[in-house]
């Protein structure tokens, strides 16, 4: 797990020191016992784990704004992913986690305590309810449903000239085509996972 794993952060031209790829297993080490009893992720087995969780999560760090204190909002966060490996990855960002299930958001807070991880929030909540008292920079999902109603819920919480960052398989061409007014299309690229043989793609909004 562990060469994977460093290799991984290698092959993505990262740079991550020892004490950052062991907070990242021992991420992941939580996310298992956890899973047992709250059906935080689908995936299991640990290897499949690092790299369709953590790797994937990690293929977006270089494509956010290089921004010291980047303020970031992980959007239907479920089991961390992908706020806490960005937390871990870069701890001058704020991360915080957005997460509607009462279960999923005692995990996060669990995790960033046990961790620690002193620049990651926990909001419990459900997005489109959830007043910031500052803007974010960015937004972020994951497994959100379509890039339409990602715009929708989660374009409030950005600042103006803040971005929306949605994390998809395949291309998504027929959601693109279905954003809504006021939603426009910044960029959209292709992402390459190390140990993920499926597409992904990175989608980038803003609000017109």
């Amino acid at each position: 797990m562990k060469a994977t794993l460093a290799a991984g952060i290698r092959a993505l031209g990262l740079d991550m020191d020892s004490a950052a790829q062991a907070a990242l297993l021992a991420y992941l080490g939580l996310l298992q016992k956890w899973n047992r009893t709250h059906n935080l992720t689908a995936i299991g087995d640990a290897e499949r784990m690092i790299t369709h969780h953590l790797l994937d999560s990690l293929a977006v760090v270089p494509h956010l704004p290089p921004k010291p204190g980047l303020r970031i909002a992980d959007v239907g966060s479920g089991g961390g992913l992908p706020g806490i490996p960005l937390a871990i990855c870069r701890p001058a960002w704020r991360v915080t986690l957005i997460e509607a299930s009462r279960k999923k958001a005692a995990f996060l807070r669990q995790a960033s305590i046990e961790l620690p991880l002193s620049n990651v929030e926990v909001v419990g909540a459900r997005v489109e309810n959830y007043r910031p008292e500052q803007p974010f920079d960015v937004a972020i999902s994951r497994a959100y449903s379509s890039l339409a109603n990602f715009a929708h819920d989660a374009r409030h919480l950005v600042s103006e000239g803040g971005r929306l960052f949605a994390m998809k398989g395949a291309y998504p061409g027929e959601e693109i085509e279905a954003l809504p007014l006021g939603t426009k299309l910044v960029d959209s690229m292709a992402l390459d996972v190390p140990g993920v043989d499926a597409q992904r793609h990175l989608v980038v909004m803003k609000s017109a």
